[in-house]
């Protein structure tokens, strides 16, 4: 399985980053996907990415953090996609959830970073939180582009229309809460060719953890609520969504679990 959106980066981490990784092993987590939030976080990012295998950054400007960000931020950011060459731009995006959003400023750097993407041949890391139709506006002014909207939490139509955009969507820990409907019925009848597994950690736990950190370790029960949703074998939303994800962000495909893993370990809680 490969984890498509985990903050592990995060100083939540730095007390057990190593165990909580060999945990995500043994669980049968063999990659994470580790997007940005802020430029001066890069240099760690890049640090922790670069002492674990499996692990391969993103780099962004996130959308709730416009505050944080300065001038000359997308002209830095063009110069560590040119020279770290990762994954993906991210996680940037709309965010209009937050207490007075300075829409026109994440407008403005959301489609920078759209650019950024297209000039490097990088898939995208979107943030769409009450913006899902904002985003798609957005990236029709931008065609070819490619990507994943994270823990998407839009309807049915509009994920029809981003899937024939080209796009893919990403689920995570709110997929095991049964008030989660609308979500839940989504995740039933999306084709799984178009899905990503999430974890986000260490935000977004699923409900089991509910009120504690989340850990990359947690996306078997992730995975196995989305089973349970669709009736479908964890062993096979597991490969299709991990074909998924090293097709997107271009992974390599040597990456492989400890023997000890054994097969994919689910939580059938939510199933």
């Amino acid at each position: 399985m490969i984890d498509s959106h985990c903050h592990f980066d995060h100083p939540l981490f730095d007390p057990d980053r190593l165990a909580a990784w060999e945990r995500a092993r043994n669980a049968g987590v063999t990659a994470l996907v580790v997007p940005a939030i802020r430029s001066r976080e890069w240099p760690r990012q890049r640090r922790v990415c670069g002492e674990l295998p499996g692990l391969h950054p993103a780099y962004g400007l996130h959308p709730m953090f416009m505050a944080d960000h300065g001038a000359g931020d997308i002209r830095l950011l063009a110069e560590w996609i040119e020279r770290e060459r990762p994954v993906a731009v991210g996680e940037c995006g709309l965010d209009f959830f937050i207490p007075e959003p300075d829409r026109a400023g994440q407008q403005r750097c959301f489609e920078a970073q759209l650019e950024l993407a297209r000039t490097f041949d990088l898939p995208v890391i979107i943030h769409a939180r009450r913006a899902v139709e904002q985003v798609r506006n957005a990236l029709r002014r931008y065609p070819g582009l490619r990507g994943v909207l994270h823990s998407f939490s839009g309807s049915l139509q509009q994920a029809e229309q981003l899937i024939e955009m080209g796009f893919l969507l990403g689920f995570g820990g709110p997929v095991t809460y049964p008030r989660a409907s609308r979500l839940r019925r989504l995740v039933a009848r999306l084709p799984l060719q178009a899905m990503l597994l999430e974890t986000d950690a260490p935000d977004q736990p699923d409900r089991e953890q509910r009120g504690q950190r989340n850990e990359p370790a947690r996306l078997p029960v992730i995975l196995a609520a989305i089973a349970g949703l669709r009736g479908e074998t964890p062993e096979e939303i597991a490969r299709i969504t991990t074909r998924n994800a090293r097709t997107l962000f271009a992974l390599p495909p040597t990456e492989q679990s400890p023997p000890a893993s054994g097969p994919v370990r689910v939580s059938r809680s939510w199933s």
